[in-house]
């Protein structure tokens, strides 16, 4: 850490322990253009982050500290292709992913647009000749169903953009699987022919256990359904080891290479499914809205910039408030997937231990993410946003029309009245006034306050679209990347690897060999090899 930056650190804390003297509701009349310096336009979403624990001073420090961590000059390498990824020594190019045909974007040096490119036009041609019935099973009959196998960055990302965009009556019956317990695979197949389904496997090593074990079981059940026709016409791979694939059995491959994340993969062949259960101008808008997002991000100056404020915020309340969760409420049930998703891509990319120099960080670094669809929420975990002693920031995705051309006004007012009471609370004189009023004796007012309290001032952000649309959802996806991107600079970590998510495969393989030996290993510990004993 720099001088410069330690420095930047220092100040943000100060500010925030000078923040907390105060409250949010009363800042407004304290900072007249509060409002305007907090609301930010970007690819048709608008973030309003004005309801946020922080002064302007506060934000004016977190910005200051992101120009320390020099946000700006990671920003360009990685969208100049260096190795940001410095563990791996691996370029993140997501943004190429989504690009207009013709850009120029180089992975290391190596020009990767073009290649990108081709693998759109191979999608969009397959999407389409599955829709139109050209593209048929081993028994020329047209594919009806498709089941998307993969798990993590595989699936989480797929799933959302499916719910989010699907029709209500698709022409094509997606489905997903992702975990091992054989109820899902057995969900999945139930009332569907084999003749008509297509398998898509999504595995970017294609040596994911879990996966494997999947299309495994998918393979097995076409090939009794298809009684000795090929398989190979049902089964696609994507992947970036297609030799993998092919010696798997799958009859096409569509590659991605190892610059593409799992969890920043939605935009690559990884969505195959998608493409083809949407049609490719839905998923053309899904990479254009994307791509707006990107063209924004480069482009905004830090204080305008949403994903940066958005990020910042978090930075804010986790190292300057210390707040350790924060929930997503996306007021629209397509959006539903939201939430995990997003836990995923921030809490895999950011929950480390260790600075890029390996370390030990020195403050905090991604909270606890969780959510519900609003207005679910309300009624399951908002108690205890609204009572519990921990202060947990809320983030509010909010549509205006979720379904049609009318507003939803019913759903979204709720969404704003639940911003407006976590900001303003009500005291326990409000509380017992109120009973008084209504007719309640005077004592059991007194013994009932302070039940019926709120402290309030709990900092919330809005993201606000019109509706959900391809361009929306792909903007609103981005806005969270980039983001995410943005607190690993700050934190000073490697927002690319997930070395955590290793160890557990390791050791799943090798207490398999002890279930395939009869017995647990010498150097298993006492309880898992007790626990193995009683499963087996």
């Amino acid at each position: 850490m720099t001088d410069a930056t330690a420095a930047a650190w220092d100040a943000l804390k100060v500010v925030a322990t000078r923040d907390a003297g105060g409250r949010i509701a009363d800042r407004f009349a304290a900072e007249p253009d509060r409002l305007a310096r907090m609301t930010v336009e970007a690819a048709g979403l608008t973030l309003d982050l004005s309801k946020q624990a922080w002064s302007l001073e506060g934000m004016q420090a977190a910005l200051d500290l992101a120009r320390a961590a020099d946000v700006a000059g990671r920003r360009a390498a990685l969208f100049a292709g260096e190795a940001v990824n410095g563990t791996e020594g691996r370029a993140v190019l997501h943004p190429a992913l989504r690009a207009p045909d013709g850009a120029d974007f180089r992975a290391l040096g190596e020009p990767v647009s073009g290649e990108v490119q081709a693998v759109r036009a191979a999608m969009a041609d397959y999407a389409a000749a599955v829709r139109s019935g050209a593209a048929t099973g081993a028994t020329g009959r047209a594919f009806r169903a498709v089941v998307h196998v993969g798990i993590g960055g595989s699936d989480l990302g797929p799933r959302l953009v499916w719910d989010a965009l699907r029709p209500l009556e698709p022409a094509i019956d997606l489905r997903f699987v992702a975990n091992i317990d054989p109820r899902d695979m057995a969900e999945a197949l139930t009332g569907l022919d084999p003749e008509t389904t297509l398998v898509i496997v999504v595995s970017k090593t294609f040596t994911t256990q879990e996966t494997l074990a999947n299309a495994q079981a998918a393979r097995a059940w076409l090939a009794a359904g298809l009684k000795g026709a090929a398989i190979a016409p049902h089964f696609i791979g994507v992947t970036a080891a297609p030799d993998r694939a092919e010696a798997f059995g799958c009859g096409r491959t569509f590659a991605f290479r190892d610059w593409v994340g799992g969890r920043y993969s939605l935009w690559s062949a990884v969505s195959l499914s998608c493409a083809i259960g949407l049609g490719w101008e839905v998923f053309q808008g899904l990479l254009d809205g994307a791509a707006a997002m990107d063209g924004h991000f480069l482009t905004a100056p830090l204080e305008g910039n949403a994903p940066v404020l958005l990020a910042l915020a978090q930075v804010y309340n986790v190292d300057g408030r210390g707040r350790r969760a924060r929930t997503v409420a996306p007021y629209a049930h397509a959006l539903r997937r939201l939430p995990a998703f997003l836990q995923q891509l921030e809490m895999e990319s950011n929950g480390k231990r260790v600075t890029r120099d390996g370390s030990g960080v020195t403050h905090g670094t991604c909270p606890v993410v969780f959510g519900e669809p609003g207005t679910n929420g309300q009624h399951a975990f908002f108690q205890q946003i609204h009572q519990g002693p921990e202060v947990v920031p809320a983030e509010f995705v909010i549509v205006a029309r979720t379904h049609g051309e009318d507003s939803e006004s019913p759903l979204w007012a709720n969404a704003l009245a639940q911003m407006q009471a976590l900001m303003v609370g009500k005291t326990a004189d409000q509380a017992r006034a109120e009973m008084v009023a209504g007719g309640m004796d005077a004592a059991e007012a007194d013994r009932l306050a302070p039940h019926r309290a709120f402290v309030g001032d709990r900092p919330s952000t809005a993201i606000v679209m019109d509706r959900i649309t391809p361009q929306s959802l792909g903007a609103l996806i981005a806005l969270y990347e980039h983001k995410t991107f943005v607190e690993g600079v700050v934190w000073d970590i490697n927002s690319f690897d997930q070395w955590g998510v290793e160890l557990g495969k390791v050791l799943a393989k090798a207490i398999l060999n002890d279930v395939a030996a009869g017995a647990p290993s010498a150097g298993l510990d006492p309880s898992t090899a007790a626990l193995m004993q009683r499963l087996s």
